[in-house]
Formats: C-alpha cells, structure tokens, sequence
C-alpha cells in the first residue's frame, strides 16, 4: 500500500437526447474534462479511523449525511475488496462539479474515489471493475441509474446510448467551444419527467413524434461530430430545444440565457439534462467568442459558467 492515492474525474453533459431517451431513443453525452473532480485518498498509520473532506460535509465516514449515503456505501464496499477496514486513511474531494446540476456529480465522485482507493493499494483497475463499482454509489443515489453520467465522467470520448445497452463511445471531429451556463435554479428532473408523461397521455401521437424527432436529430448529431460541422450541429440543436420547448420540460430561467446566447453569436443553444432549471449550453466557433459569450450569459443571470473545447489544440 502507497502513501498516498489519487483518482481523477470530469463533468459531462447530454449534448442531445435527453428525456426521448426514457422512450427508447439515442442520447449523446460529452465529457468535460475541463470541469475536473480530484480525490485524494491519504494512508494514516497511526489511527484507524476514516475522515471525509469535501465541500458537501466533512468527518468521520460513519457520520456522512443521508445525502452521501451512496458514497458512504462505496467506500464501505472498497474497504472490504481490500480488507482495509482497520486501515486509517483521510478522503480529500476537490470538485468544481455544481451538484444537482446535470453534470454528473454523484458519478464523478464515485469514479474518482474508486480510482483513488484502486491507486492507494496499487492493484490495476479495469473499466469494466470501474463502473461496476461505481454503480454501487449511484444505485442509491439515482435508484435505477442508467449508467450513462459513470460511463461518461470516467472517459475521454463522447458516449452514445440507448436505454438498456451499454454506451458506446463515438468519434469526436468538431472545432468548437462549448459555453455552460447555471441558471442558478435547480432542476427538477422529477417534475419534468412527469409533464412528458402526461403530454403522452393527453395528446399520445403528437407527443410521440416528438420524441422520435428527437431521436432522429440525436443521429444526425452523431454524424455532425465526425464531419465537423458545427454551423449544422447548431441547427440541430436548436430544433432540438424547440422540441424540448413543446414537451414542457423547459423553464423561463433555461429560456432566458439560451435566447440570449442565440442573440450574441451561439450557433445553437439548449437544455441540458432533465430540464426546470439547471444548466444549459451553447455552441460557438472559437475559444475566444466562448469566453465572450460567458461574460455576456454571466451579465444576464447565469450564476457561474464553464468553457470546453471540443477538440483538442482548440483551447487558445
């Protein structure tokens, strides 16, 4: 056993895709390797005892809120795979993931601290291992998680996913900046998830075509990130949110900034994740006009705001 254990995570977001994919249509996730999670997990030889440090709650593992129960679960599940119980050890997060945002948070988290525990006793760490132990943590966090936030806040590549199978990764092609913006209002999956779910007992065939223009635009968004079409990919986008619009999963806050940053160059502008609130993104040529359009969102009422490139050497 080392010194001392780091494990590393990123954000993501869903490009396209989300709440038609409850339906069984594609989404797509990104991840953001720019909005980075760090774990460090450091060995304590003197004590036995299990001390958490992170910007949600601080102490001993056994006296986490209710709100960590899943990665108090985890983290009990690590010490036992490596029979490490009596083992003294401090848990140090450092996150610049909001939570409750879209972004993966709870994931990310679990990603990082399996890899750090993995690391800490120097046993090699498949994928595979990786998201299987993940889920223990988002099991409870989410209920019945889909996998995708692990699959995508532990890889370097777009994921692709159907309900039901296993993500796939996808090729990458795009020179564009994406520019993240917190409305600063909590999403409410939940409430979103329901109002679709009555549009599709109110009016069932128009809300279905919804949905499957949805997943028909996810497609042809998988095949605009290889081609590097961003001026088309911002079209898609668009005619995706007017569709999100329609399923009433939309808010006043995410219709705010995204009309604001259609109004100061954005290629395309939407929700991200389950809607009412949280986050929303846009697509811009160059590093430099995201860095403009997230003061200008950030002057409009975005709470705080995140810049990643899409493809590498893009970052000037």
């Amino acid at each position: 056993m080392k010194q001392q254990g780091i494990g590393e995570s990123h954000a993501k977001i869903i490009l396209i895709g989300e709440h038609s994919v409850v339906y069984g249509q594609p989404a797509i996730a990104l991840p953001l390797p720019n909005v980075q999670l760090k774990a460090t997990l450091t060995a304590d030889a003197t004590t036995s005892s299990h001390v958490v440090k992170s910007s949600w709650a601080q102490g001993n593992l056994t006296s986490l809120p209710e709100s960590m129960a899943g990665i108090q679960k985890l983290i009990s599940t690590l010490m036992e795979r490596f029979d490490g119980q009596d083992d003294g050890w401090t848990l140090e997060i450092e996150s610049m993931l909001p939570s409750e945002r879209g972004m993966g948070s709870s994931a990310a988290t679990a990603i990082a601290i399996v890899r750090a525990f993995f690391d800490l006793y120097e046993v090699p760490l498949d994928r595979q291992t990786l998201l299987k132990l993940a889920d223990v943590e988002e099991q409870i966090t989410h209920r019945s998680p889909s996998g995708l936030d692990a699959a995508t806040t532990s890889s370097d590549q777009p994921i692709y996913f159907v309900k039901g199978q296993p993500g796939q990764p996808i090729e990458l092609n795009l020179h564009a900046t994406m520019v993240i913006a917190d409305t600063g209002v909590k999403g409410a999956t939940k409430e979103a998830i329901m109002a679709v779910r009555e549009l599709l007992a109110t009016e069932p065939q128009t809300t279905q075509n919804r949905l499957e223009h949805l997943g028909q635009l996810t497609k042809r968004a998988q095949q605009l990130l290889s081609r590097d079409d961003a001026d088309e990919l911002g079209r898609v986008l668009n005619l995706a949110q007017d569709e999100l619009s329609e399923l009433n999963v939309s808010d006043e806050s995410l219709d705010h900034l995204i009309r604001i940053a259609r109004q100061n160059g954005a290629l395309g502008a939407k929700l991200t994740g389950g809607g009412r609130g949280g986050c929303m993104f846009a697509l811009t040529k160059t590093a430099l006009g995201a860095r403009r359009l997230a003061g200008i969102l950030k002057d409009h009422g975005a709470v705080a705001t995140w810049i990643q490139p899409l493809a590498k050497g893009d970052e000037e």
